[in-house]
């Protein structure tokens, strides 16, 4: 908790240091990356720095976490951390690290906001950066010590038993030890991060989905391989770095350097009616949720929501249909931007997802994913439809940007 006198100098300046974070943070990954070209080429994700998401999403996080200090709301500190402290420990993080984002932050900090900048502002944004780090380094020894690893100790080798194309641009690769042994157990939902050595000899690393049954003595994971595209607001986005190393690449018999599995959005342990809803290759957690679903003989009711742009790029579309198929009371209602030459039928439709028509059981829990805004809109659809805010769990891959949404 912040002092008194803290809290004070955090609301008087919040305004000014929010007006100036991302110039406070592009200039922090610039003297950090140029302190330490490792972190950038082996650690950090090139491509969304390249973009400006990662600068976007530690500026939304500082942001809202100072913000959260002012007026307490533990429900959605905690989320915001726990999701940052997962992601964290699936890169093997390790408190000595704070230490070295600590110095540059500091240093832009100062640097961007010049004599604003007393020693009273400097002290008090010290002890709020080391309340969220120290924060975070305890919530991650907890994960460390849930998964059974040394804190960082979190990669393994696994071999590829199986490649299978899901569509024309995703692949799932089954992943087994190199010894033989049972891979640990996980919570369906949850990801693990793969660690790929590029060309140029940078090691990136990607998180992705684990698409099986947490009760499979083996992993899987899905990959879609990302092409250059144009986004919403006409810059282009460069294809993906390690989805397409991956899909070129990566084959039967191939070993490939991975993590224990981390994640938050997992299943809670109840008999609350379920709702999960994805877009495109979002719909990686969802199958492992059904796949256990299916292996435990779920009862209760289950609706599964899936948009896409066609069947054809649908991945897992048949496997999807006959988890549904399995489960007694669950129901599949499906959206595609083109439908070809079919035409739309019972809970099949041409267009964008539409909540609109869709009972929604008191008490249900929703689990999101896909890209954020899609996720956002489905959000927003949910809560008019009455399901409470906390009852909504979602997962990001990339930088999250939901951090900095409004509650």
């Amino acid at each position: 908790m912040l002092s008194a006198t803290t809290k004070e100098t955090i609301r008087a300046t919040l305004p000014a240091v929010g007006a100036a974070i991302d110039d406070i943070t592009t200039q922090f990954y610039r003297k950090m990356f140029a302190a330490h070209p490792e972190l950038e080429r082996d650690l950090f994700n090139r491509g969304n720095q390249k973009q400006g998401g990662q600068q976007k999403a530690l500026a939304g996080a500082i942001a809202a976490f100072a913000a959260l200090q002012l007026e307490p709301d533990q429900a959605r500190v905690d989320l915001i951390l726990s999701r940052i402290a997962n992601k964290h420990a699936s890169l093997g993080i390790e408190p000595a690290q704070y230490q070295i984002v600590h110095k540059y932050l500091f240093e832009a900090i100062a640097e961007v906001l010049g004599d604003a900048v007393t020693a009273e502002v400097a002290a008090a944004w010290d002890e709020l950066y080391w309340l969220m780090a120290e924060t975070l380094i305890a919530m991650e020894a907890g994960l460390y010590r849930s998964a059974g690893v040394a804190v960082g100790d979190v990669w393994r080798q696994v071999r590829v038993r199986e490649r299978r194309h899901e569509s024309a641009d995703t692949v799932s690769f089954v992943l087994t030890s190199v010894d033989g042994t049972p891979l640990p157990s996980f919570s369906p939902g949850q990801y693990l991060s793969v660690a790929a050595r590029l060309e140029d000899g940078a090691r990136q690393i990607r998180q992705y989905s684990l698409s099986s049954a947490p009760s499979s003595e083996d992993w899987r994971i899905t990959v879609k391989r990302v092409d250059a595209h144009t986004l919403p607001d006409g810059s282009i986005a460069p294809a993906g770095e390690v989805s397409n190393f991956l899909y070129r690449n990566v084959f039967e018999g191939d070993v490939l350097e991975v993590t224990t599995p981390f994640g938050d959005l997992v299943l809670q342990d109840d008999d609350a009616p379920l709702l999960l809803i994805s877009a495109g290759i979002g719909c990686t957690p969802m199958m492992g949720m059904l796949s256990h679903l299916a292996g435990t003989a779920d009862s209760r009711p289950i609706s599964v929501l899936h948009a896409d742009r066609s069947p054809s790029n649908h991945a897992h579309r048949a496997e999807l249909a006959e988890l549904v198929e399995r489960l007694p009371y669950a129901v599949m209602y499906r959206w595609y931007e083109d439908l070809g030459a079919r035409r739309p039928e019972d809970r099949l439709w041409e267009g964008r997802a539409d909540l609109g028509e869709i009972t929604i059981a008191v008490g249900t829990r929703a689990y999101l994913c896909g890209p954020l805004p899609f996720m956002l809109g489905m959000r927003e659809a949910l809560l008019d439809k009455g399901v409470a805010a906390e009852n909504i769990h979602y997962e990001v891959f990339g930088p999250d940007s939901w951090a900095a949404a409004p509650a």
